[in-house]
């Protein structure tokens, strides 16, 4: 068996480190939460000693209704019956807890990470990526806007539910998603929401501006690289877990091979190269393992032909009938139907104050939120309530199942 190989921080580091806290003189680069902007002012909960700006955000993502249903949204593989792999809710806790440990060292605000980190996939639809492209192909083809989680994420924090969330959690919210790394972030400022709804705009409008989003703040940068070191190593324990492909299949590198040294020796290089610096980074070595580490996972885990058929043959059609069933009862005022009972009355009951009544959003977006909130059992069971004839196959893999 492999000995695990646990980088740790240079003794020069962690010299400064402690004479610095001893000291006083550990520089604070986190963001200056009494500088946070809110969309409208706060009618009530303005920050305080108790309970800060971005603590009350965190606060709002978690009885959220949505928040619940990470618990049974698919992170890499659906159509399991196995909790031992990863569902999201454990994801954005992961997420967190990788950030936290590198906020922590760098001195940036913690209460901001968390609220990013919890936030950041509340938006994915049921069937992890494979759901997300099905779901876009849908929205563009009828309502010519591109559908994407973090874009989403960002809706329901600031659409769907009117939280008058702050501006620096919804932009670290939508700047999650790092499939498009750079070794080195220098934060983005940004100042009004007049410009972030702009950005959102764009993304909807042209998938390709989602690369283009830069993290205005320290502290989304460090989410960014978080959300990458979180799944590279857990997505390979969950495939052996699943029977899908051996943990072992994959070969050592400079970063490790396991979840424990990926975590670790990532975590490690981030706080060696940011520390005391405006930006966040990572050296060249460990950057391009990790990028090659992830290359390993898409060509083996992500992308192989055989995992994704299932869904393409069962679960696309499903969602575009789905889709139709929900467009048709919102042009008849089906009142009956569950895009009425299970979602716009299930929001509209939530104890927030909205400025205009939820079912005057355009058709198409009604039933796009719809089936992103949905989870993985929620959309098998009503499409099969729905629609007891059509004999499309999803079969789910319980524990005993070889």
């Amino acid at each position: 068996m492999k000995i695990p190989k646990y980088e740790a921080l240079s003794p020069e580091l962690v010299e400064r480190m402690q004479y610095e806290k001893a000291t006083g003189t550990f520089e604070k680069l986190g963001f200056d939460e009494s500088t946070a902007i809110r969309r409208y002012p706060p009618s009530r909960g303005k920050s305080s000693l108790l309970r800060s700006t971005f603590m009350q955000d965190t606060d709002k993502i978690l009885y959220c209704p949505f928040y619940n249903r990470y618990a049974d949204k698919t992170q890499v593989f659906p159509l399991y019956r196995n909790d031992d792999i990863t569902r999201r809710g454990l994801h954005v806790q992961l997420v967190s807890r990788v950030a936290r440990t590198i906020g922590a060292a760098l001195n940036l605000n913690l209460n901001l990470i968390e609220a990013i980190s919890l936030g950041h996939d509340i938006g994915h639809p049921p069937f992890a990526h494979s759901g997300e492209k099905y779901l876009d192909e849908l929205s563009f083809s009828r309502c010519g806007r591109h559908f994407s989680h973090n874009i989403h994420s960002v809706r329901v924090l600031d659409s769907i539910f009117q939280y008058n969330m702050s501006l620096q959690t919804l932009i670290g919210i939508a700047c999650h998603n790092g499939e498009l790394l750079v070794d080195e972030y220098h934060p983005k400022k940004l100042d009004s929401f007049e410009e972030f709804d702009a950005l959102m705009r764009s993304c909807t409008e042209d998938k390709k501006h989602i690369a283009e989003l830069i993290p205005s703040t320290l502290e989304g940068c460090v989410v960014r690289f978080s959300d990458i070191i979180a799944y590279l190593g857990k997505d390979r324990q969950d495939a052996d877990r699943a029977g899908f492909l051996s943990e072992s299949t994959f070969g050592n590198s400079a970063i490790g091979s396991i979840n424990a040294e990926i975590i670790n020796n990532l975590e490690i290089n981030i706080i060696e190269n940011s520390y005391g610096k405006p930006y966040i980074k990572m050296d060249r070595r460990h950057f391009d393992a990790m990028i090659a580490a992830l290359h390993d996972n898409y060509s083996m885990i992500y992308h192989p032909a055989t995992a994704a058929a299932r869904l393409d043959e069962n679960i696309r059609p499903m969602m575009t009938l789905l889709y139709d069933r929900f467009i048709e009862d919102l042009r008849t005022g089906n009142r009956r139907s569950p895009i009425y009972r299970h979602h716009i009355d299930y929001v509209n009951a939530a104890h927030y104050r909205r400025r205009e009544p939820y079912e005057d959003t355009d058709p198409d977006q009604l039933v796009i939120d719809y089936i992103a909130s949905m989870t993985d059992d929620y959309f098998i069971d009503i499409f099969r309530r729905l629609f007891p004839d059509r004999r499309y196959t999803v079969n789910y893999r319980g524990y005993f199942d070889d």
